[in-house]
């Protein structure tokens, strides 16, 4: 089974995708890692991040065994990435990486801003989770005070907004709930509860009559 997960910058997807995999012990991929990876890999080198043909290079030569590094949760590097993530054949060389992972049994959760839409058109459950800008921007505040980096919630909603603005008109994938996806709005709803819903909403595809 695919599960795909996408939305907007801080509605909670990555959390979800996490507590799903863990809940039906899928592998998980938060696919936004990625392009931070290509935009992490940009800066240590000192190239811009709207280099195009830095980013693609960066972008074939991708290493997963650093998908873990701290710093890419940072501010910084999350910007660089919505710069890079624009660029057509950088999402081009990442998108066989992408179906490879969701391919691999025993399942995959995969969460990201294109899952359902380009990655996995026929994920067997497509979830599109949006919070308001105002609550997510909160919560990206929260998340990097909790790091120890200073953040002021208005210039992180600004930046939330910039990147909706930009991820929503990008000529290549751009974020849009796909055809069959199921909106969660995750704005109100604590860890325990969008789990809750998500999973009930992942029960009712396996019950489906095409799926016996």
């Amino acid at each position: 089974m695919i599960i795909a997960i996408d939305g907007p910058a801080a509605s909670g997807k990555g959390t979800l995708g996490k507590r799903l995999a863990a809940h039906y012990h899928f592998r998980h991929l938060d696919t936004g890692v990625i392009y931070r990876a290509v935009a992490k890999a940009l800066l240590d080198a000192g190239a811009d991040p709207a280099d195009e043909e830095r980013a693609i290079a960066a972008a074939l030569e991708l290493d997963p065994e650093k998908f873990g590094h701290p710093l890419l949760k940072t501010r910084p590097i999350g910007e660089a990435a919505s710069v890079v993530s624009t660029f057509p054949k950088v999402r081009e060389a990442l998108l066989t990486f992408q179906r490879q992972f969701a391919s691999e049994p025993p399942g995959a959760v995969l969460d990201g801003r294109d899952i359902g839409t380009v990655i996995c058109p026929h994920a067997d459950v497509k979830i599109f989770v949006e919070a308001d800008p105002v609550v997510r921007a909160r919560r990206r505040t929260l998340e990097a005070r909790a790091r120890g980096e200073e953040a002021d919630e208005a210039v992180v909603l600004a930046d939330i907004l910039k990147r909706d603005e930009r991820d929503r008109n990008r000529p290549v994938a751009p974020l849009k709930a796909a055809a069959d996806a199921h909106v969660l709005d995750n704005s109100h709803l604590d860890i325990e509860a969008g789990l809750k819903a998500a999973i009930a909403i992942v029960e009712a595809a396996r019950l489906r009559p095409d799926r016996a």
